[in-house]
């Protein structure tokens, strides 16, 4: 059954995104509007708008969100290949998406912190004239960078093992 879904979903999802699709619907609505004065404008007449396109509102939000659920788990699946072949990335980043909401905040926060001191340092060695290389304030901001990290995710691991993070 699932097999059958993704199959389905998938091709729905291509149709649905096709100028064709968009070619029938607005002829769906054109096909109504003219037969209005046939119907004599009623209720039912109504209705039959209505519930059509409440139905399909109603299906295209599970298309949707299959769609968008199959396309960030692949785009997470490249970016933690991306951060796992980079030697000098941080692998405790690779299951960010796993964490919640208070961690995340915290990881944000420090890399805020970090691109703030990186503009610091950058003015700094305008104002010394470039007396620092950008190699050496880089090399020192990744040292730092990769200690705070590391004490983030120490702190992770020592909040599973408490059953503090769930």
């Amino acid at each position: 059954m699932r097999r059958g879904f993704e199959r389905g979903a998938k091709a729905a999802s291509r149709f649905a995104g096709h100028p064709l699709c968009f070619g029938l619907a607005v002829a769906v609505v054109v096909a109504w509007v003219v037969s209005g004065p046939l119907f004599g404008f009623s209720d039912t007449w109504q209705l039959v708008i209505n519930t059509g396109t409440t139905i399909v509102t109603f299906l295209m939000v599970f298309l949707i969100q299959n769609s968008q659920n199959r396309d960030a788990a692949a785009v997470q699946i490249k970016l933690d290949e991306l951060i796992r072949a980079t030697r000098s990335a941080e692998n405790a980043l690779l299951d960010l998406e796993e964490l919640d909401e208070d961690a995340l905040e915290r990881f944000r926060k420090r890399y805020e912190d970090l691109a703030c001191k990186a503009r610091d340092e950058a003015r700094r060695r305008e104002a010394d004239g470039g007396a620092d290389s950008r190699r050496d304030a880089r090399e020192r901001h990744r040292a730092e960078e990769k200690r705070e990290l590391r004490d983030m995710s120490e702190d992770r691991g020592h909040r599973r093992g408490a059953g503090l993070d769930n």
